[in-house]
């Protein structure tokens, strides 16, 4: 009894360490910073104020930057799934003599790469600067990734598995897409979720690669509204007058919160529909026997 008591007190200590910042950073975008910068909003907010979300959310790019990131997130997810699964596939299988070789080469890009000039020559060489589609194709595989699911397909499909395909008459493409594919749910959403994170999180190469502001993702938004408040903040408290900037100083703290609720809110909605998989999938190739 005493160490199942034990257990749930660092249990219990664990989740408020990881969830406290988070409900902070809610209850901070809707206080008055004054009250949260001396330390008197702890648990409850205080001095309610829902400008900065109105700052936010009553920008009309705002809503520019969501249609372009979710378009961005789900096509990029998709192309990325339909490049790194074929090609994990492939290279854990045995019979494909040229798999070491490939594999060499894929790791090689993990430590070696051209740079950021020579990438950028090459992107516009290929006219995708000021696209979508510098966000979709040009980055389509993550080593990282393409090692996880390989992994997986080597260590959590039995080889007999196939032989017994195969004398069906079932060829290798669909074995991998009748098979493989279903049995690969926990891989399949640990890697989806990887890319979706990253494409949502994606801000750099929007920053290098595009110019028309109808095509800016949510990030980047954001950090122009938040910069746009910095200079609001910094205009009104250099002028002269207290409260002017007093009163900057607590509505651009808000919206600092509240970008930050904005950006992640998403990603956290999505996470619990396939945190059951995250489990399995990032404890692939852990275990040995």
């Amino acid at each position: 009894m005493i160490f199942d008591i034990g257990v749930a007190v660092l249990a219990v200590l664990s989740f408020l360490i990881v969830a406290y910042p988070l409900y902070f950073i809610c209850i901070a975008s809707i206080s008055d910073s004054t009250l949260v910068a001396t330390g008197k909003v702890l648990l409850f907010p205080k001095g309610i104020s829902m400008f900065g979300y109105k700052e936010i959310l009553g920008d009309s790019r705002i809503w520019t930057g969501y249609r372009n990131t979710i378009v961005y997130t789900l096509l990029g997810t998709f192309v990325n799934l339909l490049f790194t699964l074929p090609a994990a596939y492939a290279l854990s299988r045995p019979e494909f003599r040229a798999r070491r070789f490939l594999m060499f080469m894929f790791v090689i890009t993990m430590f070696f790469s051209g740079g950021l000039i020579p990438t950028y020559l090459l992107i516009k060489g290929l006219h995708m600067t000021n696209t979508m589609w510098v966000f979709i194709f040009p980055f389509c595989v993550n080593v990282f990734n393409l090692i996880i699911t390989r992994t997986f397909f080597e260590t959590s499909l039995p080889k007999e598995l196939y032989e017994a395909a195969s004398i069906d008459g079932c060829s290798h493409f669909k074995f991998f897409s009748s098979v493989a594919l279903p049995l690969s749910r926990a891989v399949v959403s640990v890697i989806a979720l990887y890319y979706l994170v990253a494409h949502w999180n994606d801000f750099f190469t929007a920053l290098v690669y595009i110019r028309d502001n109808e095509l800016q993702p949510l990030q980047i938004i954001l950090r122009d509204i938040l910069l746009s408040n910095q200079v609001f903040e910094g205009g009104a408290g250099g002028g002269g007058g207290g409260a002017s900037g007093g009163y900057a100083q607590q509505f651009a703290d808000q919206i600092k919160y509240g970008v930050i609720l904005v950006s992640t809110l998403p990603i956290l909605i999505v996470y619990p529909f396939i945190q059951k998989y995250f489990e399995k999938g990032v404890m692939i190739g852990s275990v040995k026997g």
